[in-house]
């Protein structure tokens, strides 16, 4: 089934293959829905007049409204179904319409030289084979529904666990994210809390977590249609700095984590509207009051963030999260949200660089003092 990526045009184009003789007009019903395959809801009616007997509709934009990308530490993706069925006029004279063709929409987008309607059909969807992850911390891949069949972790080729991959009716199961996660949480500490245990860490718990990786597994297959994706899993322990995870839509329009394992920076700049006042009070006035008086006043705060050594194979990871319109953060056990605010990246190689890191700076999406009203 194809897919809408509604960040890149779509074009549905009648009359041009095949050839529809002396077409002058075609009607679109179209609709888009969550929920439940076939459910047709949100109607949109669309007619467009043929040059040279060809019609083209760009739906995108109308699907993209339906998306709503969120995250709290859950990874679920909202997508989209899509369907349409189209009348044609021949020479002023109407058709019958013609069956629903039935399409999914994604977050996702393609790059120019990927040419027009890109589909990014991988059933892994994301473009790195490797992953480099905090030890002791999720793997999460997120897979195809529809054209993925199982996902295996093995450890020194001994299977360790495999997940059969279903497809689904249903909008918000197209994606599915397979990980390592017991019970919805990453890491020891996380554990602990979740099952309501008290954590005290120590040097010697510290050790241990060092020695002895709750989830260990060194390679992931994703089983697809056309074929079989090894990916390899490389685990970083890093005992100086607090590593912080960053979570984003990639251009597949799913959920991908990226660890930034070295020293952050955070800042934080202020704005102000101030005002002039009287502050005379029969003929005198008191010393300690406010002449310039700050009206409003808010923060923002930033961050740089430093990744470590990543693999060559990580720029297309940061180019797309460089692209990516939603980001958030995991920051003392809450996700919160980021932009992106550097509007570059120079993409480094072992034959130039040597060893690769990055220093991305980001945002917080939200201002400092609660202002939600």
């Amino acid at each position: 089934m194809s897919k809408v990526n509604t960040l890149s045009p779509y074009y549905i184009t009648i009359g041009d293959s095949p050839a529809v003789t002396n077409l002058t007009q075609v009607d679109m019903e179209l609709y888009v829905y969550t929920g439940t395959k076939f459910n047709r809801s949100n109607k949109f009616t669309l007619q467009s007049f043929a040059i040279n007997y060809v019609v083209s509709f760009e739906i995108s934009e109308i699907v993209n409204d339906y998306i709503l990308n969120t995250f709290n530490g859950d990874y679920v993706s909202e997508n989209v179904w899509v369907e349409y069925r189209t009348k044609n006029y021949i020479l002023g004279t109407p058709q019958s319409f013609t069956s629903y063709t039935v399409l999914r929409g994604f977050n996702g987008y393609g790059y120019y030289e990927e040419g027009a309607n890109p589909q990014n059909e991988s059933g892994l969807l994301q473009s790195n084979n490797h992953i480099v992850k905090l030890d002791d911390a999720s793997a999460v891949i997120p897979v195809d529904t529809e054209t993925t069949n199982t996902v295996t972790f093995e450890l020194n080729g001994e299977v360790v666990y495999t997940r059969t991959i279903s497809s689904s009716l249903e909008s918000d199961e197209q994606i599915e994210y397979v990980s390592n996660i017991t019970n919805g949480v990453d890491d020891f500490e996380d554990r602990v809390i979740q099952d309501e245990g008290t954590f005290e860490g120590s040097v010697c718990l510290q050790q241990f977590a060092n020695e002895f990786t709750l989830f260990d597994f060194d390679t992931i297959y994703v089983d697809t249609d056309s074929g079989v994706i090894p990916i390899t899993v490389e685990n970083v322990c890093e005992t100086k700095y607090q590593p912080l995870k960053v979570t984003f839509v990639n251009k597949f329009g799913a959920l991908q984590d990226i660890w930034f394992f070295k020293r952050s920076n955070e800042t934080l700049s202020t704005k102000q509207e101030s005002f002039k006042r009287n502050i005379i009070v029969n003929g005198t006035y008191d010393t300690s009051r406010h002449q310039d008086k700050t009206l409003t006043k808010n923060g923002n705060e930033k961050l740089d963030l430093n990744t470590g050594f990543y693999p060559e194979e990580y720029n297309e990871v940061f180019k797309q999260m460089q692209l990516s319109r939603d980001c958030w953060i995991e920051v003392d056990n809450k996700t919160l949200p980021i932009k992106v605010v550097d509007s570059g990246l120079t993409y480094k190689t072992r034959v130039n660089d040597k060893l690769i890191n990055y220093t991305i700076k980001v945002q917080y999406a939200f201002d400092t003092i609660n202002n939600i009203r």
